[in-house]
């Protein structure tokens, strides 16, 4: 379980994945080596990572959720064999064994994609559901802001101010052959300096800067906070599938998004059109939410659930023995 403190860390980087410690000292009311400290320690300990990542709109890749069912003997292989696959994030075994449930960003061209050829030829595999996201209402990751003791708004504010989400301009671009370094380097650390960045890829960190700030205008590259939700004290989760009529779609689904303890919410083909995934601290508190807060929102219909075994795999890490990880290269 983490302090008052660490939560409030942790919300400051959602809010500016790459703010100073100086800057996130300020607005926690910290000293610039305490808050390092103590970002360094869950880091260490596997239980935060700050990413960069290349925007999947660049390659025309589409977002998907795949439940897949297979046969319970076959779990270890198949989970396995799915978390290698890059295209794949966001995975975890539903309860039962029998049900692994995933994001899946592919190309969308009129034909099944290969990822999915691959996964339907996997010994085991019983049966393959993939749902498109047709609009995402939270963005990836958990909002620490709707988990744990959040800051108050002025220190948000202050944080939006010297740390400003930058608006992408037109749809986002390729990167270029010679940014491969600097892509790798922030995949492992989206938090790492602009000196360290600069000795990765034998730039200059004026022109590190300056090649960040064009990648991040273009909506090319994009900052997630991968969190060990396990570790934070919120050891239950779910992905829900719900049931709404179009015309109640978006005011639903925005209200299903904004509820405490909603991770992601999106709207989704297939009969279910609305799917959110909830992270709860233990099953009294599942239940409460169920029944207290997901019974205020207008225009649920109908709902089934895949309650969380184990994590297996975030944007960029894997899970393992609980801890987060970089994958292999």
């Amino acid at each position: 379980m983490l302090d008052m403190l660490d939560s409030y860390i942790l919300h400051a980087l959602h809010i500016a994945p790459r703010a100073p410690f100086r800057l996130v000292g300020e607005v926690v009311g910290a000293s610039e080596q305490t808050v390092a400290r103590r970002y360094r320690t869950m880091r260490r300990a596997g239980t935060v990572r700050v990413v960069g990542l290349v925007n999947p709109a660049v390659q025309g890749l589409v977002d998907s959720v795949v439940r897949i069912s297979l046969r319970p003997d076959r779990l270890d292989a198949c989970a396995e064999a799915l978390t290698r696959l890059p295209e794949v994030s966001f995975a975890h075994i539903s309860f039962g064994g029998s049900e692994i449930v995933c994001s899946l960003a592919t190309h969308h061209e009129g034909r099944m994609p290969e990822v999915l050829r691959q996964l339907a030829r996997t010994p085991g595999v019983l049966e393959i559901d993939t749902r498109m996201i047709l609009h995402a209402y939270s963005p990836p990751g958990a909002d620490w802001g709707r988990l744990g003791p959040s800051l108050p708004e002025g220190a948000v504010e202050t944080l939006r101010e010297h740390q400003p989400r930058t608006t992408p301009r037109g749809r986002p671009v390729e990167p270029h052959e010679e940014d491969a370094a600097l892509l790798a380097a922030l995949a492992e650390d989206g938090r790492a300096s602009q000196a360290a960045l600069a000795d990765r890829t034998g730039w200059t960190a004026g022109r590190v800067a300056r090649r960040l700030e064009a990648l991040e205008r273009s909506g090319t590259l994009f900052y997630d906070v991968d969190l060990a939700l396990e570790k934070l004290g919120y050891p239950s989760g779910a992905t829900l599938w719900l049931t709404t009529s179009p015309a109640q779609l978006h005011e639903t689904g925005s209200a299903v998004a904004s509820l405490p303890r909603v991770a992601f919410a999106a709207a989704t083909t297939g009969a279910q059109n609305l799917m959110a995934i909830v992270m709860c601290t233990d099953t009294a508190d599942f239940y409460d939410w169920l029944s207290r807060r997901l019974a205020t929102v207008p225009g649920v219909t109908g709902y089934t659930l895949s309650v969380r075994l184990r994590t297996l795999k975030h944007a960029a890490s894997l899970v393992h023995q609980g801890r987060l990880v970089a994958p292999p290269r």
